[in-house]
């Protein structure tokens, strides 16, 4: 969710990219020596695993690339506004509906909808607001 989250708001939060070979051999990546323990980073120029990764990561697939690796200094708000959003998404609320109202027995409600009359629930417009401290243009 984090990746998602960081390419929706083009905000990496990166700090430094080390360019060069690396093998990815038993879920280990090497070198990683420049990364922290707890550490964000991003993957770039892999066949299989391009991504934001918390060090230490075994959830690779081996190969061995030529890319960079970006160490990330993610702050904990957006951490945690990750955690939120993640929950969010796996909820009813997040699901996509035909409907944008409907009433019945006295009852009746509105979902809001954007200027093209799309319902507006997705997670990056429920959470537009709290993401755009972070959004670089």
């Amino acid at each position: 969710m984090l990746d998602e989250i960081c390419g929706e708001i083009r905000n990496y939060f990166e700090r430094n990219a080390y360019k060069g070979t690396f093998t990815i051999k038993d879920g280990v990546l090497s070198p990683s020596d420049f990364l922290k323990e707890g550490q964000y980073f991003r993957i770039i120029g892999s066949v299989f695993n391009d991504g934001v990764y918390q060090y230490p990561h075994d959830i690779f697939t081996d190969e061995i690339f030529v890319g960079e690796v970006r160490s990330m200094a993610v702050p904990p708000a957006v951490i945690d506004l990750a955690e939120e959003i993640k929950k969010y998404a796996q909820s009813d609320a997040a699901k996509p509906s035909p409907y944008s109202s409907e009433s019945f027995g006295g009852y009746s409600y509105s979902k809001p909808v954007d200027a093209n009359g799309v319902s507006s629930n997705s997670w990056q417009k429920v959470f537009a607001k709290q993401l755009n401290r972070w959004r670089k243009i």
